[in-house]
């Protein structure tokens, strides 16, 4: 199993670009009508609570629990930390620019070149 590739972003790329619209649009909708709206009404302390657990909920998924049930987990972190950029006002080219800014870069060096700034 952990010897499988992640396969093909692309499908992924189509699926989050389509989720960020979705978000943009529910964005200032009625509360009461939208799970995502309501999130973005309580505010980006709110959107960190639920990032939180559903972060908790893909790592008790990773160590104990089926990839279908994975997979689904994986799908609610990356839905709300969407949401969580979104109450920030953080755009997803801001967040693909530090990737892109470390592509190439060993993990070891990046994560020991931001905890010496």
């Amino acid at each position: 199993m952990a010897d499988e590739k992640l396969g093909s972003a692309s499908a992924l790329q189509a699926t989050l670009a389509a989720l960020a619209e979705t978000i943009d649009a529910r964005a200032g909708g009625d509360p009461s009508q939208s799970y995502t709206a309501k999130l973005l009404n309580k505010g980006p302390r709110k959107c960190a609570q639920k990032i939180v657990e559903e972060a908790g909920e893909l790592a008790i998924a990773l160590a104990a629990e089926g990839e279908d049930n994975v997979a689904s987990e994986a799908a609610d972190l990356l839905y709300h930390v969407l949401v969580g950029l979104r109450a920030r006002g953080v755009a997803l080219d801001a967040v693909a620019e530090k990737l892109d800014g470390r592509a190439g870069v060993s993990g070891l060096s990046e994560k020991a070149s931001r905890s010496s700034k």
